[in-house]
């Protein structure tokens, strides 16, 4: 009986394309990828091969997994939305033993019913040569069984250093495995450096007694812009050693790492990728509209639904509820909705208060769809009005934000926003007697205005200048939580409006117009009835 319904679920795999025909179909079409990985390679110099690896799945407790999100920068050259797989993209042709000419290919999951009967379908080899257009298809195990001599290329492309090589010890081609078969052949140095600490080491190399405080500076300055040099141990000795006999140490410590003859390269992969994916395609901003529209739905429907009895927590499920009845797939990020107090932490996902009271509720929720990540904040009274302190705050935001917006302007300096947004705050702040002078130094607007967004929520980009069809967020905020030096009537209160810019020949587009920014028009939207106010469960409490 067993091996019967085992033969019926073969049967079902084989032919499961035919029972597929309702799946999404508005997904980037295969020639976005391939003409992504085109571009690429127009960049890549002679002699060169970029490597680039999936996502894991990532354990989550026994045999629990954590739900499977593809890595970014290999969707956007792939489309293939499976783990463990491998990418190699060569600068110019390749021939195999076999008198195959090839310029790139890819390693994907082997199919296997067992593991689809439990997982899903996989693409295999034969779908992905035709779904996704690629010519050359192997299965993960031909790469780690290969002979790939990474040492013959000048130059070897990959996205920094290999931080999670987790292990999946029932896939003998899982990353894990992929990433160790990589090592070996190229015979990767953890110990390799990129541009920044080069440059970094390189300086403390080359310090003396008498310019010492000359280069220390420097380095602070470096640390300040790239804050992963902080954590090297031989940058943050220098920064604090004021003995020149443990600088001469530092020094040849960094001499040495600088002398790692390799030819892989840190640098080159993430700053093309930057380049290619702060400006959005005409698909892209199709499907990033879309992701924006719905997160915009769902703040318009909490607005409609808040009750002073409600939780963070049911809050975020009436968000999330409208994005999977607009079909995305995912939430961009965890879901932070922050009731008075809560809404001066930044990254608030706990959402565990229980009942949001007559506070201030903040929400910065995006939808994800068809991989496309909105970013889209709202802060609302709970109970459908502002109080006049919180009106006073709200305005300030709502002013900074409106003269921000009006800067996204092409060939204007993306830092700008930020700078025309802390004035406009300070100078709120003051008048209200929360601070005392302009330039006084304060915590009350902690964090940056503006990022990327696309497929990765803060999506890479170079941060230079506004250029058409970038997409990118205005978010200014007030933070002034319990303890601030200011009037007690101030604590508490923590307001960000985020929206989503296109920047356009024409001007600033904002793409999360439909959800209510003024105080007036979100008092207005609060007022309206629920869909939701009829929805009425069980109370499981009662005895």
């Amino acid at each position: 009986m067993k091996n019967f319904i085992f033969l019926l679920f073969t049967i079902f795999i084989a032919n499961v394309g035919f029972s597929q025909s309702t799946n999404p179909t508005d997904f980037l079409p295969k020639e976005f990828h391939q003409q992504r990985r085109e571009i690429l390679r127009s960049k890549m110099p002679n002699n060169s091969v970029a490597v680039v690896f999936s996502n894991t799945i990532r354990n989550r407790a026994n045999d629990v997994d954590f739900i499977f999100h593809q890595d970014p920068n290999f969707y956007y050259l792939t489309g293939y939305r499976e783990p463990s797989a491998v990418l190699l993209i060569f600068s110019d042709e390749q021939t195999n033993d076999n008198g195959e000419t090839f310029n790139e290919i890819i390693y994907v999951q082997e199919k296997n019913v067992r593991s689809e009967m439990w997982n899903g379908v996989r693409l295999g080899k034969e779908g992905t040569k035709s779904k996704l257009g690629f010519s050359k298809v192997e299965n993960g195990i031909d790469f780690i069984q290969s002979n790939i001599n990474f040492k013959q290329f000048d130059q070897v492309f990959i996205d920094g250093k290999f931080k999670d090589d987790y292990r999946d010890i029932s896939d003998k081609a899982s990353i894990y495995e992929l990433v160790k078969s990589f090592k070996e052949k190229s015979e990767y140095n953890p110990n390799i450096k990129n541009t920044i600490e080069s440059l970094a080491y390189r300086l403390i190399s080359k310090s003396t007694v008498e310019n010492k405080d000359e280069t220390k500076k420097a380095i602070v300055e470096l640390t300040t812009k790239y804050r992963g040099l902080k954590n090297d141990p031989f940058i943050s000795d220098f920064i604090d050693s004021n003995d020149f006999s443990l600088l001469k140490d530092i020094q040849r410590k960094t001499s040495l790492a600088l002398q790692i003859e390799t030819n892989i390269n840190l640098d080159f992969f993430p700053n093309q990728m930057a380049t290619l994916r702060e400006v959005k395609t005409d698909e892209e901003i199709v499907l990033l509209t879309k992701a924006i529209r719905i997160s915009a739905m769902g703040q318009i429907e909490v607005m409609k639904a808040m009750k002073p009895h409600m939780s963070e927590t049911e809050l975020q499920g009436i968000h999330e509820f409208v994005y999977k009845k607009y079909g995305a797939e995912y939430e961009g990020y965890p879901s932070i909705v922050g009731a008075g107090n809560n809404g001066c932490v930044l990254h608030y996902i706990e959402n565990s208060k229980t009942k949001v009271g007559n506070d201030l509720v903040l929400m910065d929720l995006g939808a994800e769809y068809r991989g496309y990540t909105a970013d889209v904040t709202r802060t609302i009274p709970a109970n459908g009005k502002f109080t006049p302190e919180q009106k006073a705050i709200y305005d300030i935001v709502f002013k900074a934000q409106d003269a921000g917006i009006a800067a996204y302007t092409i060939g204007a300096k993306i830092s700008e926003p930020k700078k025309i947004a802390r004035q406009i705050i300070n100078e709120g702040l003051l008048k209200l007697g929360i601070i005392k002078s302009l330039d006084e130094k304060h915590s009350y607007l902690p964090h940056g205005t503006t990022h990327h967004i696309g497929l990765d929520v803060h999506d890479p980009g170079n941060y230079k200048t506004f250029e058409k069809n970038m997409v990118l967020t205005m978010e200014p905020g007030i933070y002034i939580p319990y303890g601030s030096p200011c009037d007690k009537k101030w604590w508490g209160i923590a307001v960000r409006i985020e929206d989503d810019i296109l920047i356009t020949e024409n001007g600033p587009i904002n793409l999360s117009y439909e959800a209510p920014r003024t105080t007036k028009a979100i008092e207005k939207m609060m007022a309206k009835s629920s869909v939701l106010n009829a929805f009425i469960l069980p109370n499981l409490d009662k005895k």
